[in-house]
């Protein structure tokens, strides 16, 4: 396969899960890859190289090139020096997939400041970082006359589009970051840079702290990591030039591009609402009381197939 033949990606917590399979699918695909991971903890305690490297391995044995690198991703001088290695190591770089995460979760009344700090940083900043100094180095290869097909590819979930008890601070860092691929989108295009996101579903150590999953039974498994690399990419493809600033939610082969924001229930009159006048409209239309709901998902296994219940 050579979709990507001559490109170079950096993948962010490459090293297990969702990550490793972006990194194996881009590298089959023709692209050399910088396998970024920490090698920290779920939680974000202590580093190391080892799965890093074992990822490295795998691609070479691929017969494709790679790199391991590893680098915090939250830290600015890090995320800079990641991009450096990229363009010293293979000449340039074209593909940046924002995957790194942790998780601290915790209900709200009882998570403790460091908890909701550490979360967002690696999630919120660990894209921003990366994305800023992918972007400089885009920007000057722009001006400088070069057409670029550059690509980021940024990690939101389920629990960040569609809330999740438990979840406070992860949820809304992984919303933050569907916002910031809409405005990321917005300014790099100009530069031939496309921003999207995926929000995936998948059998990941975090995902398995977090919900009750079905034992996995391999190849039909829709939430084997792999299953969510074929967006990434064609994403990441040249023709895809067109496509950017969107949320991609996935669930094995249900690919939905999510919706933003929209007016949805409107209140109007000639002037400004009255507080009371608008409240007795409120509960004329909402009798039943209005609120979101719990993504309390289980994946089921219904006549063969796995289905998602809430």
């Amino acid at each position: 396969m050579t979709l990507l033949a001559g490109k170079v990606a950096i993948v962010t917590g490459a090293g297990r899960g969702l990550g490793r399979a972006h990194a194996l699918a881009l590298a089959a695909a023709g692209a050399d890859v910088v396998v970024n991971d920490l090698g920290a903890t779920l939680t974000g305690v202590g580093a190391d190289r080892t799965p890093a490297q074992e990822v490295v391995a795998e691609i070479e044995g691929l017969g494709a090139r790679a790199v391991a690198d590893g680098e915090n991703v939250a830290d600015f001088e890090g995320a800079r020096r990641l991009v450096e290695r990229a363009v010293e190591t293979f000449g340039r770089l074209d593909i940046l997939v924002n995957n790194a995460g942790i998780l601290r979760d915790r209900m709200l009344v009882n998570m403790e400041e460091a908890e909701w700090d550490a979360v967002i940083d690696v999630h919120l900043k660990g894209h921003f970082a990366p994305t800023r100094h992918a972007a400089a180095h885009w920007r000057e290869r722009a001006k400088a006359g070069e057409e670029l097909h550059a690509r980021v590819i940024n990690t939101s979930s389920p629990s960040g589009v569609f809330g999740n008890i438990g979840q406070a601070n992860y949820s809304t860092a992984k919303a933050g970051i569907a916002a910031f691929t809409i405005v990321a989108a917005q300014e790099l295009g100009r530069y031939g840079v496309t921003v999207n996101c995926i929000a995936p579903n998948a059998r990941t150590r975090m995902t398995e702290s977090a919900f009750e999953l079905p034992p996995s039974d391999g190849g039909n498994d829709p939430l084997e990591p792999g299953k969510n690399s074929p967006v990434v990419v064609a994403l990441c493809a040249d023709a895809a030039q067109g496509i950017t600033g969107q949320v991609f939610h996935i669930f094995g082969g249900a690919v939905d591009m999510l919706q933003p924001w929209s007016p949805g229930e409107r209140f109007t009159r000639e002037s400004a609402w009255v507080a009371e006048e608008l409240l007795q409209e409120l509960l004329e239309r909402l009798p039943d009381g209005v609120r979101p709901e719990p993504l309390g998902v289980t994946i089921q296994k219904v006549g063969g197939e796995y289905v998602v219940k809430s």
